[in-house]
């Protein structure tokens, strides 16, 4: 018998009572992975046919009996009746990685099945409120995301995540009548689990010797207009997770330089008088960009000047993603605030140079926030 004369069987086999049979699954599957195949490299038609044929072997007599052959005989199967050597493959690769010490899958197929089961896997349990709970997590979603984080990162793939795992929960829950409208969009399910995306991420990266903090830094980074206020437009989306880690590298690199750990110093001084001046004048007090009129010592001058060629420089590298350069932008800030906090006094006793002169290190701050947010480096809570 042919895997494909096998597919009716799933219909009748329920996969989980709130999310379908293995044969509605299946379909969700194939779907995604046709939708994941150019992102990864992979033909579409050989992706959308892996998994379409990925659970099959679950029907078969031998399966049935020795559960642990599941994949590995659906690969027998589909090389037996003549299926494309990347279908084979995906068939039994789709399941991996089942732990930390196994290997990931690498052909662009098994890739685009794996990422697209594991993904269905967990929109669909956090659809229906079915989420790991301290040491509770029956249905090994940790160990899913975890896997979907290793073949992103170590195939080294570019894909945005949350708009992925939104477009999931509509079919997930086409069949369900007891679902709100909110849930039906799919944006709070993707942002929900978005978040658990990236605590595993921290684990991931923690694991490999990177610093918890570095992390939490890289993702706290946050827009700002170009504008006279320079008000916030707010953290952009991070779903992208190689983009995340490779600007963990980054930091990390500057921070272990002469220039990053004393541009460091320097932020942590800046942000601590912003903060206990702020509680006096209010938390926008220094929203507006310093007057030129009122610089009157020669450091004020090349400070600001150095502050905006930072913030020119940093928006064109990170516009290219080019995060070691968007450091090498910063660490240029270096000298001009040291030598700043050395002549300066910030707190003047005329108020206008004061209120000057703290707008001045609040660009300082909205220049660095910008690439990652050093506050949270360290322990630290200063924050823009």
């Amino acid at each position: 018998m042919r895997l494909e004369e096998r597919l009716p069987k799933l219909d009748a086999i329920v996969f989980h009572e709130k999310l379908g049979t293995q044969g509605e699954r299946v379909k969700r599957i194939a779907a995604l992975a046709k939708e994941l195949a150019p992102i990864v490299g992979a033909d579409a038609f050989l992706a959308e046919r892996a998994a379409m044929l990925c659970k099959a072997d679950l029907v078969s007599e031998m399966v049935g009996e020795f559960p642990e052959l599941q994949g590995l005989m659906g690969r027998y199967y589909a090389s037996a009746q003549g299926e494309d050597a990347s279908v084979a493959a995906a068939i039994e690769e789709h399941y991996k990685p089942q732990g930390p010490g196994d290997r990931i899958p690498t052909d662009p197929t098994s890739i685009a099945v794996a990422l697209a089961d594991k993904l269905d896997t967990l929109v669909g349990f956090w659809a229906i409120d079915e989420r790991p709970t301290g040491s509770k997590d029956p249905y090994a979603l940790r160990r899913a995301a975890l896997g979907a984080i290793r073949i992103v990162l170590e195939n080294e793939l570019r894909l945005q995540l949350h708009g992925v795992m939104a477009g999931l929960v509509p079919a997930i829950h086409a069949r369900r009548e007891d679902v709100d409208a909110r849930n039906k969009s799919g944006h709070d399910v993707a942002a929900d689990l978005l978040e658990f995306f990236i605590d595993r991420l921290k684990v991931y990266l923690r694991d490999k010797g990177a610093r918890y903090d570095l992390i939490d830094a890289a993702l706290g980074a946050v827009a700002f207009a170009d504008s006279d206020e320079e008000q916030a437009t707010g953290a952009p989306l991070q779903d992208d997770l190689l983009m995340i880690t490779r600007k963990v590298e980054a930091l990390d690199t500057f921070l272990s330089t002469d220039d990053g750990r004393n541009l460091l110093a320097g932020y942590k001084r800046a942000s601590n008088i912003l903060k206990a001046e702020e509680k006096k004048d209010g938390p926008d007090a220094y929203a507006h960009r310093h007057a030129p009129n009122l610089r009157i010592e020669a450091q004020e001058h090349k400070l600001a000047a150095a502050i905006a060629r930072a913030r020119e420089e940093t928006a064109e590298h990170l516009s290219k993603e080019d995060f070691a350069g968007a450091m090498r932008a910063l660490s240029k800030l270096r000298e001009p605030v040291d030598v700043f906090f050395d002549d300066v006094t910030v707190n003047a006793d005329n108020a206008d140079l004061r209120l000057n002169r703290l707008r001045l290190l609040a660009e300082l701050r909205r220049v660095m926030m910008g690439v990652a947010d050093f506050g949270k480096i360290a322990g630290e809570s200063a924050t823009a």
